[in-house]
C-alpha cells in the first residue's frame, strides 16, 4: 500500500476531530475546527485524485465553500454584535 492509498484514515480522523470541535461554544475550538476541516478537504482531494474518485473531490470543494461561507458569515453577525448593531440575516 502506498503513502497516497493510505490519506484516507488521516483524513477520517481529522473530518472527525473538526467536526467535534465546530460544534463547541468555545471560540478558539471552532477556529480550530474550521481551519482542520480544510485540512480535512485537502486531504480529502489528494486522496480523491489518487483513487480517480471525482464525486468525493466534488464533494470536497463544495463542503469547503460552504465552510469559507459559514466562517464570512459568522465573522459578520459578530462584527454588527459587536458594534452594538442587530446581525442581519442574508443568504
Amino acid at each position: 500500500m502506498d503513502w497516497l492509498d493510505a490519506i484516507q484514515w488521516p483524513a477520517m480522523a481529522v473530518t472527525v476531530l473538526a467536526t467535534g470541535l465546530v460544534g463547541s461554544t468555545n471560540e478558539r475550538r471552532r477556529a480550530w475546527g474550521f481551519w482542520l476541516f480544510i485540512a480535512s478537504n485537502v486531504l480529502w482531494v489528494a486522496w480523491g485524485l489518487h483513487d480517480g474518485a471525482h464525486a468525493l473531490i466534488a464533494l470536497q470543494f463544495c463542503l469547503a465553500a460552504m465552510n469559507i461561507r459559514g466562517a464570512r458569515k459568522s465573522e459578520a453577525k459578530a462584527e454588527a454584535n459587536e458594534h452594538g448593531q442587530r446581525g442581519t440575516r442574508s443568504t
